[in-house]
């Protein structure tokens, strides 16, 4: 069976799923994630969730971004399916959906809802103790000046979580790998809350390592986690809530269109790489 065809083969987990997951110590501090878009946390940071949940500290999981993109939204409406003959369409190449694209942003309001169903059930299927929608509008495109007003947006929210609850954790993408701007914003707040002593236990994960050859990815890296099976069939009930057709429940399978390859290399790598910020580190946008 193809990794493509095997990414079809699976099911969603429901949220009582996980119930036999060990309890969080109540006294311990969380550990919080970040994730920049709805599916940055079941392809890149689902293993490190996992795997402080299995120490029985709680974990919060924040998602920073709503999500905006109304290129979806037009992939969406072609018939047959965008990835036809590509990839597997978990509608089976019809999608039926007639959604507003014109003029550009009048498609957010669908979008957004439908990209964070997932996410929301991405974020039960690993059992996170507490989910954090930040829903922060994306600033980080258009002018420099954009950029860095939405860096400091980001960080006074960053900072308003580290004093709620303090002794946290903090794990975010390394968005200076990446190369998208959100990305890239995120951790220029955490780089500059760490440089203030805000923030001072800090992991980077690269989530789009799956991009590189699998012999590629860990290159760099400070550390390298090993997702146990049992973690890693976990996850992967993690993404497939990204490739799940059930309009019902306002899942529209986007995560999986949006990225195919992400989700095939992720599910096919039991391995998630951690990073720690360059001693040059360069805030400012990358383009």
């Amino acid at each position: 069976m193809s990794d493509a065809a095997r990414i079809l083969s699976r099911r969603v987990l429901t949220a009582g799923a996980l119930r036999g997951t060990r309890k969080a110590a109540a006294a311990a501090p969380p550990a919080i994630f970040y994730a920049p878009h709805q599916d940055d946390e079941a392809l890149g940071l689902a293993g490190s969730i996992l795997a402080h949940k299995a120490t029985g500290r709680p974990v919060y999981l924040v998602l920073v971004t709503r999500g905006e993109d109304s290129g979806l939204a037009e992939w969406m409406n072609e018939d047959p399916c965008h990835w036809k003959g590509r990839h597997p369409c978990a509608a089976g190449g019809r999608h039926k959906v007639s959604w507003p694209t014109d003029p550009p942003g009048v498609s957010d309001s669908v979008i957004v809802a439908a990209r964070t169903a997932e996410f929301l059930a991405s974020a039960r299927t690993l059992g996170v103790d507490k989910v954090i929608n930040l829903k922060l509008a994306d600033g980080s495109q258009g002018s420099a000046a954009d950029f860095d007003d939405f860096v400091r947006t980001v960080k006074v929210r960053i900072r308003d979580l580290a004093q709620q609850y303090p002794g946290a954790s903090h794990q975010f993408t390394a968005g200076w790998l990446e190369a998208t701007r959100p990305h890239k914003a995120i951790t220029d707040a955490a780089f500059h809350l760490m440089n203030e002593g805000v923030l001072r236990d800090v992991r980077f994960n690269y989530v789009y390592a799956y991009d590189k050859p699998l012999e590629k990815r860990a290159d760099g890296a400070a550390y390298v986690l090993d997702i146990p099976p049992a973690h890693m069939a976990i996850k992967r009930n993690a993404m497939y809530c990204y490739n799940t057709w059930d309009p019902g429940r306002n899942l529209y399978a986007l995560g999986y269109h949006s990225v195919p390859e992400k989700f095939e290399s992720a599910h096919n790598d039991p391995r998630e790489f951690l990073f720690t910020i360059p001693a040059r580190y360069a805030p400012g946008p990358l383009d």
